[in-house]
């Protein structure tokens, strides 16, 4: 299997100029733990993540706590960039810059051993330079759970599983982008979260009744309470 067929596409991103507060909000809303930030072409800038914003939080509390002069005293490297990241109010202050991606054929067993390498947790997926889904390490556990060693991906299991997506979105109030499908041999395991147990089903019977589709496993939970209603 390759990142096209495990990524989750619809990639929730944010501009350079986005504000701090809109990034955490957009992290609550949509249950996920980080934003591509992206410029009007979809190329990708960086990414900002639940981590840079609680380093933000916990250098105000700190200063709060014990003023300026102690955060100099300690800290290293270099001052100015870390002053930004952990002041800026903006996604192109925060943000880790320049971050790796991927190519969408690129095998699970690479960005597995990419992830381990550079200590991340998940990776954009680009097509000519251009943002087209992101690989999370979830993603990669639902697809190692569902391929067989050796097996090569079916073509048609890559076009049932955005036939899936496009149905879903065109026909349910399901928020693709919350969602992760990962179709083996014509068997489709749904992830993700929603909102209700009528969205649950919903989901399911769309991917029942795309040609090619053998099998459908039912992994949906659903959002916190609060979280993401219209």
């Amino acid at each position: 299997m390759h990142a096209a067929d495990v990524m989750t596409p619809h990639v929730i991103t944010v501009s350079p100029d986005s504000e701090v507060r809109e990034i955490a909000s957009l992290l609550l809303e949509h249950g996920i733990s980080a934003v591509p930030v992206v410029d009007n072409d979809q190329r990708v800038l960086g990414i900002v993540s639940e981590g840079d914003l609680i380093r933000r939080i916990e250098s105000e509390e700190a200063e709060k706590a014990h003023g300026s002069w102690w955060l100099r005293l300690f800290s290293t490297g270099n001052k100015d960039a870390e002053y930004v990241r952990t002041h800026g109010r903006l996604a192109g202050e925060i943000m880790t810059p320049a971050p790796v991606t991927v190519l969408e054929d690129e095998p699970l067993h690479r960005i597995a051993a990419l992830l381990e390498k550079r200590g991340i947790k998940r990776v954009p997926v680009v097509r000519d330079g251009r943002l087209v889904g992101i690989v999370s390490r979830a993603n990669l556990l639902r697809g190692f759970s569902v391929a067989s060693p050796g097996e090569a991906p079916l073509a048609d299991d890559r076009a049932i599983r955005e036939a899936i997506l496009k149905e879903v979105d065109a026909h349910t109030g399901v928020l693709v982008d919350r969602l992760n499908v990962i179709v083996s041999g014509g068997n489709v395991q749904l992830w993700g979260l929603v909102e209700s147990k009528e969205q649950r089903w919903a989901v399911q019977v769309a991917a029942e009744n795309i040609p090619g589709v053998k099998a459908v496993e039912n992994n949906l939970g659903f959002l916190p309470k609060g979280v993401g209603a219209s």
